[in-house]
């Protein structure tokens, strides 16, 4: 028997369900904060990475799924999504575009060669956003609070925000020297990597897994030491506009990010999720100014977020976040004949196109088989056409909670389904009361036209 590949999930039943309502959040949300989807190859050239991402960080050294293809050409199947929006950026001339900054968001499928464990796979779906062309300290509150909102809209308490600063070049490149000095008479004390790192990338020895509990990582220099009067004034406005949106937060100097493109602002977010352990961290990002002139196009600010959607579906579960996922269909459609099976294909059709959940018959289950699937299927209503009534113009409705039977005629079926299962709606639910996990007033419809399930909240 074939089976998937080591690090790579089947989603299916209940579970695709869960990650399609995450879908529909980040869609909502991301339309509330007017961010324009992207979607970028799955495959790029092997040099996008090397040079955006970095050639000392671990996803190009380790990680990247890399090789040459039949015309010769190195390719890369993306570790990440921001290197392929920025080459898209350049390449489409997006830079050119009256309407600035650039804001888009991607939800997709990116790999990574690393030992597969709980939250981490091989194959991983990742949402991120960016903005393109902005420096305004108000750009990067504003991706921090995006990414806060949509935690606290699917319903994960305690949310946290860290921040750091590692200031501009001018400011980075006097904290990596004091990295180096501060590390060399101890770098036999670290692992293979970080001794690499030392004159590569020392920044990336304070993001090491091996050694992140060695004495002397954590009485390395901080990045907020050797930050100029400019990056200090600019990282005290993100935090301004960050009070203003009342948005809580943590500053954090130990946090540096992995990849080679950030400056200025650096964050992560996470949330108390029992189950997860010592690593809560749902998602991050930060600034990257200088990665588009990097890529061969202009001088382009840019700021971005990013969060594994794995991880987030496996901290709804471990939290029991009550998702209104819909598990449940509006009406069965049964038959015992030949005729009566055209009359369900035609019928089950047209209430389709009216907006109605609808499910037939297709394996020839008599009667008492098909009951029970209505009944697995969590039929709201159940229809049993019979050629009889057909001829009438009528058709025999059951509502399978009430197990109350009425006699409808053809004509007014689409109203008498819209009225019943509305009604149904609003005795089940509070009026004003949302459908999901948030007390607050619902905002948006998703069924029929009935109110009641949140895709997006004013929080």
């Amino acid at each position: 028997m074939i089976q998937r590949q080591k690090g790579c999930n089947d989603i299916y039943g209940r579970d695709a369900k869960v990650w399609k309502y995450v879908d529909q959040v980040i869609d909502a949300l991301m339309e509330k904060y007017n961010y324009n989807y992207i979607r970028t190859p799955i495959f790029e050239a092997t040099e996008l990475f090397h040079r955006g991402v970095g050639e000392t960080t671990d996803i190009v050294t380790k990680e990247s799924y890399d090789f040459v293809d039949k015309g010769g050409r190195n390719i890369t199947l993306r570790p990440e999504g921001t290197a392929g929006v920025v080459r898209s950026y350049i390449e489409n001339k997006m830079y050119g575009d009256p309407n600035q900054p650039v804001k888009v968001y991607y939800n997709g499928t990116m790999y990574r060669y690393e030992r597969p464990q709980s939250g981490r796979d091989r194959e991983l779906t990742q949402f991120g956003m960016e903005i393109l062309g902005s420096d305004d300290p108000l750009s990067d509150a504003e991706i921090i609070s995006a990414a806060v909102n949509l935690y606290k809209m699917l319903g994960l308490k305690e949310i946290k925000v860290n921040i750091n600063s590692l200031g501009d070049n001018d400011s980075r490149a006097k904290y990596r020297d004091a990295l180096v000095e501060y590390f060399k008479p101890h770098i036999k004390d670290f692992c293979e990597d970080c001794q690499e790192r030392l004159n590569k990338n020392p920044l990336r020895i304070l993001d090491c897994k091996v050694d992140k509990d060695n004495e002397y990582l954590k009485k390395a220099p901080k990045t907020l030491d050797y930050l100029n009067d400019e990056s200090r004034d600019r990282f005290e406005k993100v935090q301004e506009f960050l009070d203003i949106m009342q948005i809580e937060y943590v500053i954090d100097p130990n946090i540096v990010r992995g990849l080679d493109y950030y400056n200025h602002t650096v964050f992560e977010i996470e949330a108390k999720v029992e189950g997860f352990g010592s690593n809560n961290v749902l998602g991050g990002g930060g600034r990257y100014n200088g990665l588009v002139n990097q890529l061969d196009g202009p001088d382009t600010p840019c700021v971005g977020f990013a969060s594994g959607i794995g991880r987030l579906v496996k901290a709804l579960e471990l939290e029991k976040v009550n998702l209104p996922i819909v598990e449940d269909i509006d009406l069965f459609l049964m038959y015992v004949n030949d005729d009566e099976k055209k009359y369900a294909a035609y019928l089950s059709q047209e209430l389709r196109l009216a907006g109605f959940i609808v499910d037939t018959e297709y394996t020839g289950r008599g009667l008492k088989g098909q009951f029970k699937q209505a009944d697995r299927l969590n039929a709201k209503f159940t229809c049993v056409l019979n050629s009889e009534d057909l001829n009438n113009n009528e058709v025999k409705i059951k509502n399978n909670h009430t197990k109350e039977e009425e006699i409808i005629s053809l004509d007014v079926l689409i109203y008498y389904l819209d009225e019943k299962i509305n009604a149904g709606m609003s005795d089940e639910y509070e009026e004003g009361e949302c459908q999901c996990h948030h007390d607050h007033e619902s905002v948006e419809c998703c069924h029929h036209g009935h109110s009641g399930c949140c895709h997006s909240h004013d929080e």
